[in-house]
């Protein structure tokens, strides 16, 4: 069954201190020591161009070869303002998820996360699983019809769209299996903007998929807050993660700091 962009001005991004433990946990080459107790923040500024590559001097960047070259320059790229808080998300999401993984597309809008996150499962026995909910009947539809266009037949045995508030994934999927949740917070590209995610319902979500995901799993969310209520949601993501134990989880956020209406992206990952 089918079942950021960035100004062109000089910005700032800002990234929260668990960050080095999620870095640490993807086994980043330079590991720094930080206080767990300790509650400043890591702050970039950067007025473009850095160099003609938009990156630092290459003699301090990952090897080609390295498999984590990749996460760097998209990195680099997103703070001069070259790539998406959605690109961002993607490569993490390469790697933490495993071939014949379970996932969640928790909105799965026009279908583009979905996609990606069945590409990233699929494997050649047929194993993995990519549950994408949605409430909008035009987002499933959009979604059914991407994926068809997409996949061959046997990765599209591998989803399931469901006609569902994403408040209740912890209902159709078994506990402490999931690799992965995903969540574009606001409202579908293209459809009616007066129907979006509401704090109430994300908090709920958010609360089903600390418990139905696996340790070595992550939680992402790129938040949406050009719309009225999307700073309140932003305000709920915010306070859910700083609450979340500092032993079981590292959290991070990345905010443009002088584009108050750019998505922002967080990052939930548990140990």
């Amino acid at each position: 069954m089918l079942s950021l962009r960035l100004c062109s001005c000089s910005h700032s991004l800002v990234i929260s201190k668990p960050l080095i433990g999620f870095a640490e946990k993807l086994s980043l080459s330079s590991r720094r020591n930080v206080s767990q107790s300790s509650t400043r923040n890591l702050c970039f500024c950067a007025k473009r161009p850095i160099e003609p590559n938009g990156l630092t001097s290459s003699q301090n960047r990952t090897p080609h070869d390295s498999p984590l070259s990749e996460m760097e320059e998209v990195l680099g790229s997103y703070v001069f303002g070259k790539k998406k808080a959605t690109e961002v998300a993607h490569l993490v999401w390469k790697h933490v998820v495993q071939r014949g993984d379970t996932v969640i597309d928790a909105t799965c809008g026009n279908g583009y996360d979905t996609l990606a996150m069945v590409k990233m499962v699929a494997d050649e026995s047929a194993r993995g699983c990519v549950y994408a909910m949605d409430i909008q009947n035009d987002a499933l539809e959009n979604a059914s019809s991407l994926l068809e266009e997409s996949l061959n037949p046997n990765e599209k045995e591998l989803v399931k769209l469901l006609p569902m508030c994403h408040s209740k994934m912890d209902k159709v999927v078994p506990e402490a299996s999931v690799r992965l949740v995903a969540f574009n917070l606001g409202y579908l590209p293209g459809g009616d903007k007066t129907i979006i995610t509401k704090p109430e319902t994300t908090l709920l979500a958010l609360e089903a998929a600390k418990g139905i995901l696996m340790p070595g799993g992550l939680i992402s969310l790129v938040v949406y807050v050009g719309h009225p209520g999307g700073w309140a949601e932003s305000e709920t993501v915010h306070t859910f993660a700083s609450e979340l134990p500092v032993n079981n989880w590292a959290c991070c956020k990345f905010q443009m700091l002088n584009r108050p209406w750019a998505p922002i992206l967080v990052l939930l990952f548990k140990r």
